[in-house]
């Protein structure tokens, strides 16, 4: 009978920590931004949205039509700034960031956008 309380109680802990823990995740808070990035094509996407696979970003989306990303990420875990600093890393011109010469150097043919002064 004893163990049959033990399980019980196991359970019923189990279950509200569960519950809290599920909770928490929900109620993280979530920014989303958009602005531009320089690129052409959908080699650039993907180069420019894989250099956002990091830790404390949900999502990005960069339109290869307006040149315009949407980012939604967790603020308490990465900063607007360092998502710029991501993006120029591999090469690209963001609004708030000249992109890598050295990266941009090393960008397909097709990639190679005209550069803002």
């Amino acid at each position: 009978m004893k163990f049959l309380i033990h399980v019980f109680v196991f359970s019923v802990l189990s279950f509200a920590f569960l519950q809290c823990e599920a909770q928490s995740k929900s109620d993280k808070k979530i920014e989303t931004a958009t602005f531009k990035v320089w690129g052409n094509c959908d080699m650039c996407k993907e180069t420019i949205e894989t250099a956002l696979d990091v830790k404390g970003i949900k999502s990005a989306n960069w339109n290869t039509e307006t040149k315009m990303i949407q980012v939604s990420f967790y603020p308490e875990k990465i900063t607007l700034l360092k998502i710029h600093d991501l993006i120029a890393a591999s090469g690209y011109d963001t609004e708030l960031k000249k992109g890598d010469d050295k990266a941009y150097a090393g960008l397909h043919d097709c990639c190679q956008y005209e550069r803002r002064k």
